[in-house]
């Protein structure tokens, strides 16, 4: 009895145990339970949310930019690409040649694709392929439920109205590279595109916008069931540019028969550049689509550099251009315009020589015919007796040797020497007849298109003009008179100015002047102007006496470069023209012959779109000489 006692006592207390943890585990549980689901709630709903709904970003419409009278020069249009979710493949390989197997995917896209999946986070889509046809999107889509992590998605793509005609100027967007990756997540999104070069590049920020959001959910494969929310963000800034459209488009057709040219076309009291044109160009909208490798290699070598821009960075010997910098340099030192030199062809100093480029001379002629006929041994006289350093200054004055600091990146200073320069740079002191090639702009010399146009329009207004791409003041309307800033006065005297430009008229207008064959004849709309020829290799003294050979005898690349710089109307001047054809040279005349009729092209249809001749306050008729 006392054994059952006992084995009863064992098996209730045996039984109190089990149930007093079963009851501490169901207390467990139900604690654990109501911690999950009250304490937690929100904390879980939220998870079950992020699991549910992915929160995208959207890239803005990039901002257009149009010329000054609201013309696009770059817009948007409509995109479809195929995009690739890492996290959301099993086995990217595999996909990529599910893909291949609909639409052409070639192998630098693949490399591509591998390259940006192991850059960027697993959920950023990356691009496989951009710009498909109707064709390729709807096979994509037919077959999405077997593609996993592959989506068709709807932007925008940059478009490029003038294409190669204003390629330069305008620039173009890419694809954002490792190195431009700030951790903003909007620089990660596959169609995003940011400025590269030209306009692109130099507003970019403001082009760009503010990124957009979507709200959508995904099942448990990750795609997108519905969309919750969308907030399109703000388009980037339309950028007005002070460029014509008519007038690019006239000058990049006029300069491209020519090959390798360099443009620029100024309106002088504002400062505005209606046209910036460097042949040959490329096509901008390639570099937003993605180049090939093929593509890219081809820009390269190509010999005529259709990457650069030739106006702003291309550095060249301004030739006789220059000349009436020494001039004005001449006329501030107190050499009388009417001072007279006679040229036989050539001009000695010690035991060296330097020749005119006309061989048999020009006889004895005083500034303006020096300008007029550029004689290169009136030049010489000059320059010995000024000294480097002299004309250098002036030449600095009208913006030449320093960057200008246009709003366009890429701008190259040029160089105008000094005896300062030259013992900083070579340890050793400038030389007497170092003056004498640099006084017809050779030598050491350098400038840009830009500079040349500008040290016109400042030598035709007076004022230190300082040329602008921007217009502050957005579209303006087509019979809007233009607003001039407020520039300072050249310090120059006007009698001096209107002397070396009375000479730039005779170059054109009178018989005997070197580019008198490119005149205007329509007398209200006549330019004035000075022509160059610039070398690009020395010419030995033994090819002097036996005859320097023609353009055509030599290689292209050691041919001279041709050039000419202009205003019009010659009565009130307003419109500037520089015109550099690199390698278009002859052996005498090349600026004339070649780059002058260009300048007069192009100012005679700049002029037609001006039917008013508007004039600002301030008449410069006076300045120039008006005789036929």
């Amino acid at each position: 009895m006392q054994r059952d006692n006992r084995r009863l006592k064992l098996l209730t207390r045996r039984a109190a145990l089990v149930a007093g943890g079963q009851v501490l585990l169901l207390a467990t549980l139900a604690g654990r339970l109501y911690y999950l689901q009250i304490v937690e709630a929100d904390k879980y709903a939220t998870l079950a949310d992020e699991n549910r709904i992915n929160l995208r970003l959207l890239a803005p419409p990039r901002g257009r930019i149009v010329d000054r009278f609201g013309v696009p020069l770059a817009a948007n249009r409509q995109n479809y690409r195929v995009s690739l979710i890492a996290d959301q493949v099993a086995d990217v390989d595999a996909t990529l040649d599910a893909v291949a197997s609909l639409i052409p995917l070639s192998g630098s896209d693949r490399r591509r694709v591998m390259r940006e999946i192991k850059s960027k986070h697993s959920f950023v889509p990356v691009a496989l392929r951009e710009n498909l046809s109707w064709d390729e999107m709807a096979r994509i889509e037919v077959n999405a439920p077997e593609l996993a992590g592959i989506s068709i998605e709807q932007g925008l793509t940059r478009d490029y109205p003038l294409g190669d005609m204003a390629s330069h100027v305008i620039g173009y967007v890419a694809a954002v590279a490792e190195k431009d990756l700030t951790g903003d997540p909007i620089l990660e999104l596959p169609d995003f595109r940011i400025g590269k070069n030209g306009a692109e590049k130099q507003h970019d920020l403001d082009l760009r916008g503010n990124a957009g959001t979507s709200q959508v959910e995904v099942n448990a494969f990750g795609r997108v069931v519905r969309e919750i929310s969308r907030d399109e963000g703000s388009p980037g800034q339309e950028i007005a540019l002070s460029l014509d459209a008519e007038i690019q488009q006239f000058a990049a057709q006029r300069c491209i028969a020519e090959g390798s040219v360099a443009c620029v076309v100024m309106d002088a009291p504002t400062g505005e550049v209606l046209a910036m044109v460097s042949t040959p160009g490329y096509d901008p909208a390639a570099f937003s689509a993605g180049l090939t490798s093929a593509m890219w290699n081809e820009l390269l070598r190509d010999p005529l550099n259709p990457l650069s821009n030739k106006a702003i960075s291309g550095t060249y010997a301004p030739g006789s251009t220059f000349k009436p910098m020494v001039a004005l340099a001449a006329l501030e030192f107190g050499i009388s315009p009417e001072t007279r030199v006679t040229c036989p062809g050539h001009f000695q100093l010690g035991d060296s020589v330097w020749h005119c480029w006309r061989k048999q001379g020009h006889g004895t002629l005083d500034m303006r015919g020096g300008i007029k006929n550029s004689c290169d041994v009136y030049f010489y006289e000059m320059a010995r007796r000024l000294g480097i350093d002299r004309f250098a200054a002036m030449a600095k004055r009208f913006g030449l040797g320093a960057t200008l600091g246009i709003d366009m990146p890429g701008e190259k200073a040029g160089l105008i020497p000094t005896r300062d320069w030259k013992l900083a740079t070579f340890g050793i002191p400038w030389q007497p007849g170092e003056n004498i090639s640099c006084g017809i702009g050779q030598s050491y010399i350098t400038t840009t298109p830009l500079q040349l146009a500008t040290m016109v329009a400042r030598l035709v207004t007076g004022k230190g003009i300082v040329p602008r791409l921007t217009r502050d003041a957005g579209i303006m309307k087509p019979d809007q008179v233009l607003a001039e800033p407020v520039f300072a006065a050249m310090g120059v005297a006007q009698k001096d100015i209107n002397i070396v430009l009375d000479g730039m008229y005779a170059v054109v207008n009178e018989p005997g002047g070197t580019a008198y064959a490119a005149r205007i004849k329509e007398p209200t709309m006549a330019m004035g102007g000075k022509s160059g020829t610039s070398q690009v290799r020395h010419i030995t003294q033994a090819e002097h006496e036996r005859g320097v050979l023609k353009a055509k005898q030599v290689p292209w690349l050691e041919r001279d470069h041709a050039l000419f710089v202009s205003f019009a109307p010659v009565g009130a001047p307003r419109y500037v023209c520089a015109v550099v054809v690199e390698h278009g040279g002859e052996s005498a005349g090349g600026g004339s012959a070649v780059a002058a009729p260009i300048c007069a092209d192009i100012l005679v249809e700049v002029q037609k779109r001006d039917p008013g001749r508007r004039v600002p306050g301030g008449q410069v008729a006076d300045r120039v000489s008006t005789r036929s």
